[in-house]
């Protein structure tokens, strides 16, 4: 019997405001330990929390991006458990009436088609804090509390189990993450802790309806995390089923080094939380001209802008889907086709040239030294004849490197094209004396041939004869 995998996720999602869910606490990253905090996000006796506007309306965003019901009436709740970095005792969740639910989120899969997965439900939540464990080769020898982010304001994304592999689990964690870094409301940062997850799999014999016993792994920050956490699990869990024995719910923990998950506790459910609701936090209602105030600002999302490059700018489905990857590389785009309307030559230049640049040198497009009117400066003097596609890429190459303009490094190098037909007729008749055997060869049919005398033309000029006419008095001069 075989078996297939059924996967559901619980995304958490840092939320980009200035303060703490329920107090004014600074939220920057890499402060000096446990120095934002105050009493509320302590738990000290007798505070009261004050809920943050701000993050009530980056979580509507994400809940109207992925066409979920906004509840008109929410409320929070308790959730206990104990452990060190969570100094009150409990988390302050969402639990029965939850500030969205019933959405979706279309993925592209790599096979070329579309899913749905559907959303069950979007929560706001305070963060805890972090422990910080002695490691191998690290000075420290007890555990240490931070704090700091206990109190931040979160987003719990939790879709239901419609995926059937780890790739479109990885893809929908990587559409999620781009649509929230569209919209404003989290930087994405996985490194950071501000995009992070629990994955639920389980088996079920393959065809049928029943769902087979699931096991959880927490808090994953990193896609190929996910990805290699998910294929160790279906490996185990298969190899259970196939030896007749029973697959135990409980959570996981993945260990990076080991390439292995283990399991740290037993699997709580609901009831292990012992929920109630928050007495310090009236329920919050949710009125239809906030949903509509909130609507109008949103920006133009990742598969709007998607499907507009493919109608407007008449790009392949794959350059639009690379090209919208970040809202920064779209806009960087769009902006270069303003004073370059040429939108496939633009796109080739972004996907191949800059994308290579920003890979190796790891940076971000908006670090990156050359803006729209460099790029565009260079593919202007290509369409002038001053220079040749190769050459071009030597001097986009110079141009990352040092920052200069194009007109600039070809004037100092001498990379003008040559474009004086005797001189490059003069040059040909070289080659087609030094390939008198080859010569004979092509006229003997092997046409294949005419590219090798290209080259030759085009390494004896260093790349500076224009193509066309290099292809033009070639093709007269040996038919």
């Amino acid at each position: 019997m075989d078996y297939e995998p059924v996967i559901g996720l619980e995304v958490h999602i840092q939320l980009l405001t200035a303060t703490k869910l329920f107090c004014g606490c600074s939220t920057v990253y890499g402060a000096s330990p446990n120095s934002q905090t105050c009493p509320v996000c302590l738990g000290l006796p007798g505070v009261l929390p004050v809920l943050n506007r701000k993050a009530v309306e980056y979580g509507m965003r994400l809940a109207l991006a992925t066409g979920c019901r906004i509840s008109p009436q929410c409320s929070f709740s308790r959730k206990n458990y104990f452990y060190p970095d969570l100094p009150k005792g409990y988390q302050i969740t969402q639990y029965e009436w939850p500030l969205a639910e019933d959405g979706y989120l279309e993925i592209y899969l790599e096979t070329g088609g579309q899913k749905r997965v559907r959303i069950q439900r979007i929560q706001l939540e305070e963060d805890a804090g972090k422990s910080l464990h002695p490691e191998e080769g690290s000075d420290l020898k007890e555990t240490l509390v931070d704090l700091n982010r206990c109190g931040v304001s979160l987003l719990e994304v939790i879709s239901y189990p419609d995926m059937h592999s780890p790739e479109e689990a990885r893809i929908y964690l990587e559409t999620l993450r781009q649509l929230v870094q569209y919209l404003g409301i989290c930087d994405g940062d996985l490194e950071k802790g501000s995009f992070r997850c629990d994955v639920n799999i389980s088996l079920k014999p393959e065809g049928s309806d029943e769902m087979g016993t699931r096991t959880e792994a927490k808090n994953l920050n990193s896609f190929k995390g996910v990805e290699r956490t998910l294929q160790f699990e279906i490996s185990r869990q298969r190899e259970v089923l196939r030896s007749g024995k029973k697959v135990v719910q409980e959570t996981l923990q993945w260990d990076a080094r080991a390439q292995a998950a283990f399991p740290t506790r037993r699997k709580e459910e609901a009831y292990d939380y012992r929920y109630f609701p928050e007495p310090d936090l009236v329920h919050l209602k949710i009125e239809k001209d906030w949903i509509e105030r909130v609507k109008k600002d949103l920006p133009e999302l990742p598969a709007q802008r998607r499907e507009r490059f493919i109608t407007q700018y008449g790009l392949p489905a794959n350059d639009a889907h690379i090209l919208i990857s970040t809202r920064q590389l779209a806009d960087y785009y769009e902006e270069c086709l303003k004073l370059y309307n040429k939108p496939k030559i633009v796109s080739n230049w972004v996907m191949s040239e800059l994308l290579r640049e920003l890979n190796q040198r790891k940076l971000e497009i908006e670090e990156f030294k050359l803006r729209p009117p460099e790029l565009t400066g260079l593919l202007k003097l290509i369409d002038q004849g001053v220079i040749s596609g190769k050459i071009a890429k030597e001097v986009f190459a110079q141009m990352a490197e040092t920052g200069q303009r194009a007109e600039r490094i070809v004037e100092e190098r001498g990379l003008v094209q040559v474009q004086d037909e005797s001189q490059i007729s003069s040059v040909i008749d070289e080659v087609l004396q030094e390939e008198k055997d080859n010569l004979a060869r092509y006229r003997a049919g092997k046409r294949g041939l005419f590219g090798h005398f290209v080259g030759q033309v085009m390494k004896k000029t260093g790349g500076k004869a224009n193509p066309r006419l290099v292809n033009r008095i070639l093709r007269e001069k040996i038919g």
